[in-house]
């Protein structure tokens, strides 16, 4: 399985904005379809947003949408999260999630995970 490893969390004030960031490694990153998940204090994982293999399509959770965008750089095997408009509601521990055949909202679907990166949004 490929190797994730976050990084770019951390506490800003809400109206403000985070890049998160997933290094890949230990295999071809091109061969994944990549998505964010967030766990919230208290909350069950909730999906964000996921990216395609080549990067060609995206999809995002309503809760995110227009605010929240994912990208990937094949050449660099790095997927980041864009965050703006960060709300409290937005605290929550951040995952990136790897696999060869899935391309969903499904946590079980993807079988490879970062360690995840904390962002707090304070109001």
């Amino acid at each position: 399985q490929v190797q994730l490893v976050e990084s770019g969390g951390g506490l800003v004030q809400a109206g403000g904005s985070l890049r998160l960031s997933c290094a890949a490694s230990g295999r071809t990153f091109s061969n994944y379809a990549m998505a964010w998940f967030r766990l919230p204090p208290g909350k069950e994982r909730e999906f964000v947003a996921a990216i395609s293999w080549s990067g060609g399509s995206t999809f995002y959770a309503d809760s995110v949408k227009g605010r929240f965008t994912i990208s990937r750089e094949n050449a660099g095997d790095t997927v980041y999260l864009q965050m703006n408009s960060l709300k409290p509601e937005d605290t929550a521990v951040y995952y990136c999630a790897a696999d060869q055949r899935y391309y969903g909202s499904n946590y079980i679907g993807y079988r490879s995970w970062g360690q995840g990166t904390h962002v707090t949004v304070s109001s």
